[in-house]
C-alpha cells in the first residue's frame, strides 16, 4: 500500500516500516486486514517468538497468583464473604481501568516514527489483524510491567489487609477481560449475551473505531458518552 510516497510492504517484517507512514498512520491502521494468519512483525526470531501468546497462558500464568492474594487477605484475618466483596470491587476497578486504558492509551494519536511503531505493538496491530489469534491477549512480561502501577494504586485505596484481596480482584477482572477478547474474535457464541458483546465489540474494529471502548461490557461507555451510534442515527445524520 502507498501511503505520503511510502509502502508499506506485508510480505515483509512490520514493526520498523509502520513508523514511516507519518500523519497517514492512523487512516492505514484502521483499515483491517482479515486473515486468520498474522504478519511478521520483526526479521529477528527471538523478537518474533516473544510477540505471540497462546490465549491460554493467560489463565495458566495469571489465576495461581488470583488464588494466592486471595487467600493472603483470608490468612490476615478477612471472612470468605468479606474477601468476596473485595474481588468484586477490584474486578470493578479493572473494567475502569480496562476502559481507561483501551480509550486513552490503546487509541492515542500517533504521528512520530517511534510513536507509530509503539502504538502498533501496542494495539494498532490488533486492529489492522483483527483475527491474529497468536497477538491479540498481553504477553505475560507485558502485563507483569503494567501490575506494579495497579499495585500502587490498589495500595493508595486500600488497607494493608484489604488490598491483597482488591489486587487478586483486579488480576481476575484482567484475566476474564483477556479471555472474553479472545473469545469475542474467535468464538461464535450462542447465548444472546454473549451474542450481543460480541457484535458490540467487532462493531468497533469494522464500523466505529472511536467509541465502544468497553470489552467485558458496555457499562463505562454509557456512563462516560462513548456508545457507538446505531446504524438507523447514523442514517439520518
Amino acid at each position: 500500500m502507498v501511503v505520503q510516497g511510502f509502502t508499506v510492504d506485508l510480505n515483509k517484517a512490520l514493526v520498523f516500516q509502520v513508523g514511516h507512514l507519518g500523519d497517514a498512520y492512523q487512516e492505514w491502521v484502521h483499515q483491517p486486514i482479515v486473515c486468520t494468519e498474522g504478519p511478521r512483525f520483526f526479521d529477528n526470531e527471538i523478537l518474533e517468538f516473544l510477540t505471540k501468546t497462546a490465549w491460554w497462558v493467560i489463565p495458566v500464568t495469571w489465576l495461581p497468583f488470583v488464588c494466592y492474594f486471595i487467600t493472603k487477605s483470608i490468612s490476615l484475618g478477612h471472612t470468605p464473604l468479606q474477601v468476596a466483596s473485595m474481588v468484586v470491587a477490584g474486578i470493578f476497578v479493572w473494567t475502569l481501568i480496562e476502559y481507561t486504558l483501551h480509550r486513552f492509551l490503546f487509541h492515542i494519536k500517533t504521528r512520530s516514527y517511534w510513536g507509530n511503531t509503539m502504538h502498533y505493538l501496542l494495539h494498532g496491530c490488533h486492529h489492522k489483524h483483527p483475527m491474529d489469534g497468536l497477538r491479540l491477549v498481553f504477553p505475560p512480561a507485558a502485563t507483569a510491567i503494567l501490575l506494579f502501577p495497579f499495585w500502587n494504586l490498589v495500595k493508595l485505596i486500600s488497607t494493608p489487609t484489604t488490598q491483597p484481596g482488591l489486587f487478586g480482584g483486579g488480576l481476575l477482572g484482567y484475566v476474564l477481560y483477556d479471555i472474553t477478547h479472545y473469545y469475542l474474535h474467535h468464538a461464535q457464541p450462542s447465548q444472546e449475551v454473549l451474542k450481543n458483546l460480541k457484535k458490540y465489540h467487532l462493531n468497533h474494529h469494522f464500523r466505529i473505531q472511536n467509541r465502544g471502548f468497553g470489552i467485558t461490557s458496555s457499562f463505562w461507555d454509557k456512563v462516560f458518552g462513548t456508545l457507538p451510534t446505531t446504524k438507523s442515527a447514523d442514517k439520518q445524520r
